[in-house]
């Protein structure tokens, strides 16, 4: 019987798991789960932090990606792993279909919000960074007085809505979408979306014609292709 092999990416507030079942790989993302990491720590085949790791789970540093591994130019040290794995896979699969003449903009929509510029030729350009959507929301309810916490996750139709929870809603989208098409705009380059929340963003820049491809486990993708 063919055991399953697993990689992981610990992020800030879940855990991304990659699962082999026979020839194919199945990606996953869960709080996290130490129980989970403990039954099977001994099949872990290779992982990535950018989160927090629990004192109680021992990883096998033998089988930690790094920056160094990832053959992309002029990495910084200090750059994300997650960044840095996500970039390496849409190169890769804009090289295949033959998008990557004028680079790339890569925007990984999580926690944080990065925006990642590779060249044609695979060369670290720079980036851009802000807060995710929930954590923009956690920023105004736990910032002010009058502003609650929020359960609802939608994104509601009028851009300038009347309630207070629907503006922060509205408001938190926008200065993300805003920022994409931006960057976008000014780069002139295909945008690789990637990321937990990528899927409420995607639909809506294809609405303005953007250039934009989602593939939302670019991380997890790269995290097992790399050499």
């Amino acid at each position: 019987m063919i055991k399953d092999k697993f990689g992981l990416v610990i992020g800030n507030t879940r855990w991304h798991w990659a699962i082999k079942k026979e020839n194919e790989w199945l990606f996953i993302h869960t709080p996290p789960e130490i129980n989970k990491f403990n039954q099977i720590k001994n099949d872990l085949w290779r992982w990535a932090a950018v989160g927090p790791i629990p004192k109680e789970i021992t990883l096998d540093q033998s089988k930690a990606i790094a920056i160094k591994d990832i053959p992309l130019k002029n990495l910084p040290t200090w750059l994300g792993i997650d960044r840095a794995l996500g970039s390496w896979a849409a190169l890769q699969k804009a090289k295949r279909q033959n998008l990557h003449k004028k680079g790339l903009l890569i925007a990984d929509a999580g926690t944080v919000l990065s925006m990642t510029v590779i060249s044609a030729n695979g060369e670290f350009l720079g980036g851009q960074l802000l807060p995710g959507l929930q954590l923009q929301r956690s920023a105004m309810s736990n910032g002010t007085e009058n502003l609650q916490p929020m359960h609802r996750t939608d994104i509601p139709k009028r851009i300038f809505p009347i309630s207070t929870e629907e503006a922060m809603l509205r408001g938190s989208f926008q200065a993300i979408f805003s920022s994409l098409l931006e960057a976008q705009k000014e780069l002139d380059t295909p945008l690789w979306l990637c990321g937990g929340d990528s899927e409420i963003f995607f639909q809506y820049l294809k609405d303005r014609d953007i250039n934009v491809y989602h593939h939302p486990n670019l991380v997890l993708e790269g995290l097992v292709k790399i050499q």
